[in-house]
Formats: C-alpha cells, sequence, structure tokens
C-alpha cells in the first residue's frame, strides 16, 4: 500500500506536473478568489481554493452592534442579492422576538425578494456566458437587470446594496406606481428569457462548454451541502421555500425545477426556469396584495429574550441562514452565518478534476459565487 502512496503519478509524456495561479485578480474567478491549480498539461489533476481576501469579520462586528444596526451589514454579504440577505437576518430575528409581522410587509417582501432572484440569476447569467465567451448575451441581461434596480432605486433608493427591511416589517409602504412598474417588467421578462435561451440552447460552442462538464452526482451533492441550483441541478428536490416556508409563501404556487445530469448544462437551465417561476410568484402577490400598515409594533430598543434560533431561507445561491443566540440584552451574543456560496464552493475540486483549465472557468460560474459570502 505505501508503494502505490509514494508512486509518481503517470503525466502526459513524462511531463512534470505544473503548478498554477487562477486569481485573485482573474476575472473568471468572480470576484477576490484565489485557485491553485496542479495541472498535467492542461488537465487538472488537482485543485485548492485559496479564500479570506474580501474577509470584513460580521459575525464579530454583530457582537458589538445593536440588532438593528446589524441589518445594513447583510447588504453587504451577497451584494448581488442584497435584498434575499436582509430578509434572512430580519427574520430571524422577528423569530426570536415573537413577532408577527403584517401580511401586506409579507407579500411586498416575497414581490421584493422574487425580483431580487430574477436579478441575481441576470446578473450570473451575463457573467457566466462572457466567461464562456457570449458577449451579447450580458448586454441583454444587463438590460432587464437594469429595469429591477430601477424599482429598487426609486423604492428604497439603492440599486445595488438596497437595505429594504426591517425588524417587523418595512420601514414604509410602497410607492404608487410600484405596482404598474412591476407589472411592465413581468410582461417583458419572459419574453427576454425565451430569448436569451434561443441564444443559448442549442448554440454549439456553448453546449461543448457546459454539456457533460463538471458533472455533480445527486449524492455526493447531497454529502457536499450543496443547495440552491447546484444541489437541484443533480435532481434533488430541495427548496426552503417549500421544505420550511417562511415569509408568506405558503400562499403561493410555483414549481421547483430539476436537473437530470447534474452538469453545467442542467445548472443553466435550473435557473432560467427559476426566473419563470419567480415572476409566477410575483404576479400571485400583486394579485392577492392586502391592505394594511407594513410595520409591526416592535420596541425601539430590541432585546429578545434569552434564546437561540436558526432561520434559513432560499436566497438565488441556495440556503442562507442565520444563527443567533442572545443574552437578553441589545446586543447579540453570537451571531453565525449560513452562506450558500461558501458550502458551495466546496464542490469546485469535485467537478474539476479531470477537465481541462478553461473548464475550470465554466465550473466556477456555474456554482455563482460571491465572495463578500464567502469571505464574510
Amino acid at each position: 500500500m505505501q508503494e502505490e502512496i509514494t508512486k509518481p503519478r503517470e503525466t502526459l509524456l513524462d511531463a512534470e506536473e505544473m503548478a498554477l495561479n487562477m486569481g485573485p485578480q482573474h476575472p473568471s474567478t468572480h470576484g477576490v478568489l484565489r485557485v491553485l491549480l496542479k495541472l498535467d498539461g492542461e488537465t487538472v489533476i488537482d485543485l485548492d481554493c485559496d479564500i479570506g481576501f474580501l474577509h470584513r469579520g460580521v459575525e464579530k462586528i454583530a457582537e458589538q452592534d445593536t440588532y438593528a444596526m446589524i441589518t445594513p451589514y447583510w447588504d453587504r454579504l451577497d451584494y448581488v442579492a442584497a435584498v434575499s440577505g436582509d430578509l434572512c437576518y430580519v427574520e430571524g430575528v422577528e423569530k426570536l422576538l415573537q413577532v408577527e409581522v403584517p401580511r401586506r410587509a409579507e407579500y411586498l417582501r416575497v414581490i421584493l425578494t422574487e425580483l431580487q432572484r430574477i436579478a441575481s440569476h441576470l446578473l450570473w447569467l451575463g457573467t457566466h456566458a462572457i466567461d464562456i465567451g457570449a458577449v451579447t448575451v450580458l448586454l441583454y441581461c444587463f438590460r432587464e437587470r437594469e429595469e429591477i434596480l430601477k424599482i429598487f432605486e426609486d423604492f428604497i433608493g439603492a440599486r445595488l446594496t438596497a437595505h429594504a427591511f426591517r425588524i417587523g416589517g418595512l420601514w414604509w409602504d410602497v410607492y404608487p406606481e410600484f405596482e404598474t412598474r412591476v407589472r411592465d417588467f413581468l410582461k417583458i421578462i419572459p419574453d427576454r428569457i425565451t430569448e436569451y435561451e434561443t441564444l443559448l440552447n442549442t448554440n454549439r460552442i456553448w453546449l461543448s462548454r457546459t454539456v457533460g462538464i463538471g458533472v455533480l452526482p445527486a449524492e455526493e451533492a447531497i454529502n457536499l451541502s450543496l443547495t440552491g441550483p447546484v444541489l437541484r441541478g443533480s435532481g434533488v428536490n430541495y427548496d426552503v421555500r417549500k421544505a420550511q416556508p417562511y415569509s408568506a409563501y405558503a400562499d403561493f404556487d410555483f414549481e421547483v425545477p430539476l436537473g437530470e445530469n447534474g452538469d453545467t448544462y442542467d445548472r443553466y437551465l435550473i435557473r432560467m426556469e427559476e426566473m419563470r417561476q419567480s415572476v409566477r410568484i410575483i404576479e400571485q402577490a400583486l394579485d392577492g396584495l392586502p391592505e394594511g400598515p407594513v410595520m409591526a409594533k416592535v420596541p425601539k430598543v430590541i432585546k429578545p429574550p434569552v434564546g437561540e434560533i436558526y432561520h434559513s431561507i432560499e436566497a438565488p445561491k441556495g440556503e442562507l441562514g442565520v444563527y443567533l443566540v442572545s443574552d437578553g440584552t441589545g446586543k447579540p451574543y453570537r451571531m453565525r452565518i449560513r452562506p450558500p456560496a461558501y458550502i458551495n464552493l466546496q464542490s469546485l475540486k469535485r467537478m474539476a478534476i479531470g477537465h481541462l483549465v478553461a473548464d475550470v472557468v465554466a465550473i466556477i460560474g456555474t456554482i455563482d459565487i460571491v465572495l463578500g459570502e464567502v469571505d464574510r
């Protein structure tokens, strides 16, 4: 057995193994991710990720701030899905406080987070496509994403790190034209998604770069604790919105798309269908939007009773969770974040070994990481 372990690996033409740095400044690593590759020619035989270049210490900072003051930090974790981060945290605190959020606020939260899901997937699709060489798709995706950012800007006052929610609901109600603006967007986006698919679904370059690349069997995806489109692309039916409904999601009818082969192409199809399902959810929420207040009665100084909770939501990248420990004071004793991008990044090594260096670019893109969330 010892002889087998120490036996040199056979390489192409008896060449030496080569170590290659990809990142942390490489654009296809989607942020400051450093990937250390071990290559046999252009074939990946080993891989390791070096993270932490964007570490801000959010979890430790939370111990020094009040519950309300912590909320904006969640905008800056997955900074291309800021609204989703806010929802996870404020619902966690509301669970500690045992506060009942008004139904109108719950419906508006669903509308905003599903708009954010579409915006996040559009950014993913555009950057993933340009990584592989499809420049036109990036321009098309940003065209539609811009409409969502305008809606956010007019309501929240920000486009990227949109601080949408407060503990107990929303700080203010939506502006009069909000519903019309959202419905106008919902009219155009289904045809635009079809337009993206027309460009990509049968494009031979796209297919050669995605079909059969980064195959991940369902059992391995579960063992790695993956969630979101990466898990569902392997055919595992798990979506927090269905498994443990939060906010007002139990009121809406939608489907969870699943893949069959667990490859990069399947994960692409999953996200395309998820955008369509988000449109379906938003339409139902607008049709049934209740009247009434958007803010519950919460104390000015928030001091949850002594206890602990874990709360999670289905963010665009997977299950985003928060573990909060209260000691009865105005500041959390402990806050721990479960970031889906960080956990999903584990699958990169498993998916990349045996593929070419160029395929590593496609596989990083298919995981859809954001380093603000990975490093936090």
